[in-house]
């Protein structure tokens, strides 16, 4: 279960985040959406440990995240953009992360999943954009991460990789486990997600399901219903 409370964030006279409150108590698929500056990368990077809050709290199965790391052990992260040594191989990047969290064995499932067993040999630096979001997919779903948060997590795929990748999302969702996804194709939300928190210039202007959200704006899908809340 995730707790937020009253979480506040400031970039001197600017106000990232403004009084930050909300709960996760079961497993699910829950988008955190908002147009661009309005707070998303923030509580990630918060809940991630990277940022220090102005105020508030979060905690992760009652425990305080922000007075300990032992937490970011059970968080899976797919960044928007992984950056790795150009020189390190599709082979030693998944062996240094595996060491790094204590996994003995290369997840041959997923290497097979999304095609990489003819790159492993291969160097970052001399893979495509959606080769190398392929190869940042395998290390975010390598370990049994009972929250996974995926930072616009279709960048660069094509058609059958996403296909494999909503099934992976979908697959780690029945096993009881948290997704968090941020993404700007709404069509995907829409998809996959169970709830949407919407931030809009720094406070969470609504929480709930799709259905509610479009009943709420009158709006006959996902993207119109954002549409109609960015009007000016």
């Amino acid at each position: 279960m995730i707790q937020v409370k009253n979480l506040t964030k400031s970039y001197g006279k600017l106000k990232v985040l403004e009084d930050i409150h909300f709960e996760i108590e079961k497993g699910g698929i829950y988008a955190i959406l908002g147009p661009n500056g309005s707070g998303k990368t923030t509580f990630l990077k918060i809940l991630l440990g990277m940022v220090i809050p102005g105020s508030g709290e979060i905690h992760y199965n009652g425990e305080d995240i922000l007075k300990s790391h032992e937490y970011r052990k059970h968080i899976g992260y797919l960044p928007q953009i992984a950056r790795f040594p150009d020189n390190l191989t599709v082979k030693e990047i998944i062996h240094m992360i595996a060491d790094v969290r204590e996994i003995d064995s290369l997840p041959e499932p997923l290497i097979a999943l999304f095609g990489l067993d003819s790159f492993l040999d291969k160097k970052l630096g001399t893979l495509s954009g959606g080769t190398r979001q392929k190869v940042n997919i395998v290390l975010t779903f390598m370990f049994d991460s009972p929250v996974i948060v995926l930072d616009e997590p279709t960048a660069g795929l094509d058609p059958v990789s996403l296909i494999k990748l909503k099934s992976l999302i979908n697959e780690e969702k029945e096993k009881g486990k948290i997704i968090l996804i941020t993404s700007h194709i709404m069509s995907l939300v829409e998809e996959l997600a169970d709830e949407v928190f919407f931030l809009l210039e720094g406070s969470i202007y609504f929480q709930g399901t799709i259905d509610a959200l479009r009943r709420k704006t009158a709006a006959s899908n996902l993207e119109h219903a954002i549409a109609k809340i960015l009007e000016p």
